[in-house]
């Protein structure tokens, strides 16, 4: 029943899209009913622009997700497990962390032009702060009792971090990781659509420029559908991987 009322939502919605212009209430010039805009995304469909631009959005998305996540984790347990590193950067970390990653399109414009350089930079710079963040917490959540039995085992670093730390801070990359996934999306678009990077959001400001309405909103509906995915394939693995963990193991499924 539960998993029934979540179609409900999406479902209104296109219904209202469908009954607004054609009702008179909104110009159809401007927000097309849903039938055009499904239409217009089934001729996108057929298309082989269509599938390379969801490509190169894929891949700006994938490449720059995986730096940050690589780059995230492992400055998180160097900062995290170092008490004096984390105090000498906590200043640093709180003033380029709020910084939006739009503000540096100029940066990124003038090192990289429109390749896919450009919008690495702006994936991973927002990416990377989702990431490192939580790896902190994570690190921070360590019990010290463990970490102190640890030492008194005479573990050395390296396994401290992989029986302590790293079962505690798992659950925190997965958290960390699921945001920077759907922050990474966005961004991506935002660098094809505002810088020109070969993409979906390219795609979408073609379609705006040239009038193609229908089309233009057929290809945010596909950036909506990725985002679900991307966020449903997140949740999933981070479900499975960490079925052993008292968190996981607690929920209800729905």
């Amino acid at each position: 029943m539960t998993k029934g009322l979540g179609v409900l939502g999406p479902a209104g919605l296109l219904l209202l899209v469908e009954a607004l212009p054609r009702l008179g209430l909104v110009d159809d010039d401007y927000l097309p009913p849903t039938s055009r805009i499904a239409a217009a995304l089934g001729d996108e469909l057929g298309t082989a622009e269509f599938w390379q631009a969801v490509g190169d959005t894929l891949t700006g998305w994938a490449i720059g997700l995986a730096i940050a996540v690589v780059a995230g984790v492992a400055a998180g347990i160097v900062i995290g497990a170092v008490p004096v590193l984390r105090a000498a950067t906590a200043s640093t970390i709180e003033f380029l962390r709020p910084i939006p990653s739009v503000a540096l399109i100029p940066l990124a414009v003038l090192l990289y032009g429109t390749d896919l350089g450009s919008t690495l930079l702006l994936v991973v710079y927002a990416a990377f702060w989702q990431v490192l963040v939580q790896v902190l917490y994570g690190v921070a959540d360590v019990d010290p009792v463990a970490d102190e039995t640890a030492r008194s085992f005479r573990l050395g670093a390296w396994a401290r971090v992989r029986a302590v730390l790293w079962p505690t801070a798992l659950p925190y990359v997965f958290t960390g990781v699921r945001l920077a996934a759907a922050v990474a999306l966005v961004l991506a678009v935002t660098a094809e659509l505002v810088i020109g990077a070969p993409g979906l959001g390219k795609q979408i400001a073609v379609a705006q420029s040239s009038g193609a309405v229908p089309d233009m909103y057929a290809l945010i509906a596909v950036t909506g559908v990725l985002g679900v995915a991307i966020n449903l394939v997140a949740r999933l693995v981070e479900r499975r991987s960490l079925a052993w963990h008292q968190s996981v193991r607690g929920e209800v499924p729905t």
